[in-house]
């Protein structure tokens, strides 16, 4: 495999950034210009090519981002149905004016706008799903975009990119500048950027919230979908045999490579061993190896960096925690960024400082009468992302969703792969802003809101009282 090139790319420069946004702001005019209803067609038409394209995107997802064959399909469905649904809500939302209540002889109406050039920075760990939902969003909203991907899958987005131009959407509309931080961080900070979508790290959006307070003009919006330190709290009523699908599922899926995955197991201490014995049963099954394998589980990590900041915290853990299992790799991903899943107990959340984006799974044990006790200690992390409940107890789950400041609860399944318009998905605390992404409420945020009130009276009465004679 080191003879293997998937592609090339031309990084963009300083000089792209400025160019960029240039052009961008003045293709906003005329897109803004365009009614809802045809700019969301330029969005169905995109998700129908990215439908007849599905082999090419999947092909560049497996080889680029080391994605399994079943993530990459799901990783195309879903930049489809984000295509598709922001359109949905296009006309539904966007199209007319919202007439609203006021005194007799007086008209009110509500309507959104589009805000101008929106800077869409996306992550590596959905490189198509993500980076197409911020831009339709934006595009739909009737922004102009400047899509920023990230460093490591730069061929998904270019090649997304010109499925979208051949849909329809205007070329000075929608731009695409490849390129390390230094490029996001210009592009965040240009004057004539009208808001920033972001999802990442949360040191990085915090750095994004300091460079556009720090900037003269217009106070900027900032859209952020940060990680989690997410939790699955089982108590002793659980259905084992679906714990461990589920735990296992949402800990390795990906590589543990999703900001929704599972990273720390809560489990009663009267069925722990039970379950642990499972899980390390379930574990041993696992395949890992060449993503392009359809019988492969689990594929490579996404880079040598992230491989050796896991090795390191696996290291931790061999010293503050206890192995309960790790996988073997088999010979042939001694080539590759491989990392084997692995299981710890520890004693107790706050040895955790921040998110470990990987296929670690950490394991605490809790006595019946401390749920409280587990509780404050995920609600204490600052992070508010996912959190799974098994229990067969009503009473229990609604006690522990009533009190955990999460944005997802995921309840007896597993806690990934939210659906589009079914689990709009977004955190809160650290994990981000709001709002969900792939919900109802999403497209209102990317807009500016604007009323006029018109004194109908002055022109000859109300219109509507002499309806109500009729």
């Amino acid at each position: 495999h080191r003879s293997l090139q998937v592609g090339t790319v031309a990084w963009a420069d300083m000089t792209h950034v400025d160019r960029a946004v240039t052009v961008a702001d003045r293709g906003f005019r005329a897109w803004q210009a365009t009614s809802p209803n045809e700019r969301a067609d330029h969005l169905d038409n995109a998700a129908d090519l990215f439908e007849s394209e599905r082999a090419a995107l999947m092909t560049l997802c497996v080889r680029e981002a080391g994605k399994t064959l079943p993530d990459a399909l799901a990783e195309v469905r879903e930049a489809v149905d984000y295509c598709r649904y922001y359109a949905s809500l296009a006309r539904r939302q966007l199209q007319a004016s919202q007439s609203l209540v006021g005194p007799s002889g007086e008209s009110n109406q509500l309507r959104l706008h589009g805000r101008g050039v929106f800077a869409c920075v996306s992550p590596w760990n959905f490189p198509l799903a993500i980076y197409l939902g911020q831009i339709a969003a934006a595009l739909a909203a009737g922004n102009s975009v400047i899509a920023k991907p990230a460093e490591q899958t730069p061929l998904i987005a270019g090649h997304a990119l010109g499925l979208l131009h051949q849909a329809g959407i205007p070329t000075d509309v929608l731009h695409l500048l490849p390129g390390d931080g230094s490029i996001g961080a210009r592009l965040v900070a240009h004057p004539d950027i009208a808001g920033v979508v972001f999802t990442g790290a949360t040191d990085t959006a915090k750095a994004i919230q300091r460079s556009l307070a720090d900037k003269s003009g217009p106070i900027v919006p900032l859209i952020a979908e940060t990680g989690g330190q997410n939790a699955m709290i089982i108590d002793s009523s659980a259905l084992a045999e679906q714990v461990v699908a589920d735990a296992l599922q949402s800990a390795f899926n990906s590589a543990g490579q999703r900001c929704s995955a599972l990273r720390v197991l809560f489990i009663q201490d009267d069925v722990a061993s039970r379950i642990l014995e499972m899980l390390r049963g379930a574990m041993a099954e696992l395949s890992i190896g060449d993503p392009a394998i359809l019988s492969t589980d689990v594929g490579p990590v996404i880079d040598t960096d992230a491989q050796l900041a896991l090795r390191k915290h696996a290291i931790f853990l061999s010293a503050n925690g206890t192995m309960i299992y790790r996988c073997d790799l088999p010979g042939a991903t001694d080539v590759g960024t491989y990392f084997p899943p692995q299981m710890f107990e520890i004693e107790s959340l706050s040895l955790l400082k921040n998110e470990v984006f990987g296929p670690i799974l950490h394991v605490i044990r809790f006595a019946a009468n401390k749920l409280d006790n587990v509780i404050a200690a995920i609600n204490a992390t600052g992070y508010g992302l996912t959190l799974g409940i098994h229990s067969r107890i009503e009473e229990t789950i609604e006690y522990i969703t009533r009190r955990v400041r999460v944005g997802n609860v995921y309840v007896n399944r597993n806690m990934i792969g939210a659906v589009v318009g079914v689990q709009p998905f977004g955190g809160e605390g650290l994990s981000g802003t709001g709002p969900k992404a792939g919900g109802p409420n999403y497209l209102q945020h990317l807009c500016t809101e604007r009323t006029v009130s018109n004194n109908i009276a002055a022109v000859g009465g109300n219109p509507d009282l002499l309806s109500m004679i009729d």
